[in-house]
């Protein structure tokens, strides 16, 4: 496994990041030991870096993984809180649930232009005072917007960027996927940790799974990338990619033959732009949520490009 120092925060941190949102409740709902001994896989065979957010509700899995393993891996996590208040109850829950002290990567979550930026700075200061005090070693921002990396790559404070970075731009909510990497090019210049997320589109884009790796890895300004994982399978097969080493094929074909689903979020707003995608008349609005009929359902994700709070996802 490949590390690299995120940024100017002296962090070093493997190639490969493990993305804690699949094994939790809002998607494959792991059991406990399930999911903890995902993670444990990861790190053994080199993963040191855990990406995870209190909406996830991952932290109880992170904890039990971290009692086990050899050595902490470092955790970065993220909240909505935009209140002084807000922020040292998601940041002291964070400590709480995860059993640390110190968290090595706190974020504001999913920021969507300067203006939202701009409302959660009280928790932003929040966050930097507790830098000060060495609670938090590094203060970041999650997005899918490309004017949020182009406002935090100057944005004193701000040493991590987390954005979504794939090779068709589905999910970024602003623009293509050349100007988020002109964007994200412009920050690590700057000196920001930048470390990618949803490489496959939210699982959109599993059937080209190889181009959309080396689409990621073969960008030179990106210090890491979160991948989703949700079995020991599907670790194996990512640490081989990352490693350039070949998956054996028994991995493979067993990752691959994983029965996948149409995953609807929470928080789908029930605009509809989905339904008039889909050309096998699969999704349907009820209750002013998106609802998904599985047996008409091809898996194209041609609902998810158009999906305008990216809930949506293939998994």
């Amino acid at each position: 496994m490949k590390y690299e120092i995120l940024g100017n925060t002296g962090i070093e941190v493997s190639r490969l990041c493990f993305g804690g949102l699949i094994i939790g409740p809002l998607q494959a709902n792991l059991p406990l030991d399930e999911g903890t001994n995902v993670i444990l896989s990861a790190l053994d065979q080199g993963v040191n870096f855990i990406d995870t957010a209190e909406l996830y509700g991952t932290y109880g899995y992170i904890r039990e993984a971290i009692k086990k393993a050899k050595s902490k891996p470092v955790i970065a996590t993220k909240s909505y809180a935009y209140s002084a208040e807000g922020a040292r109850d998601s940041l002291e829950k964070a400590r709480r649930e995860l059993d640390i002290d110190v968290i090595d990567i706190f974020m504001l979550h999913e920021q969507e232009s300067r203006m939202t930026l701009r409302g959660h700075r009280e928790a932003l200061e929040y966050y930097f005072s507790m830098k000060e005090k060495g609670i938090i070693r590094a203060v970041g921002v999650s997005t899918h917007n490309v004017e949020v990396v182009e406002a935090c790559a100057d944005m004193p404070g701000i040493e991590v960027i987390h954005p979504i970075i794939n090779k068709s731009g589905i999910g970024i909510g602003d623009g293509t996927i050349v100007e988020m990497l002109s964007a994200v090019k412009r920050a690590y210049d700057n000196g920001k940790g930048i470390y990618g997320m949803k490489p496959l589109g939210g699982g959109n884009l599993l059937n080209s799974y190889s181009e959309c790796m080396d689409f990621v890895l073969n960008i030179p300004y990106i210090h890491s990338v979160a991948v989703g994982m949700q079995s020991v399978e599907e670790v194996i097969m990512n640490v081989c990619v990352f490693n350039n080493e070949p998956i054996p094929e028994s991995i493979r074909s067993i990752a691959a033959g994983r029965k996948k689903h149409l995953h609807i979020d929470y928080w789908c707003e029930g605009c509809g732009k989905c339904t008039e995608m889909c050309g096998q008349n699969a999704l349907y609005i009820q209750d002013n949520k998106a609802k998904v009929a599985d047996e008409k359902c091809l898996l194209c994700g041609y609902c998810a490009s158009v999906c305008p709070c990216f809930a949506i996802k293939v998994c």
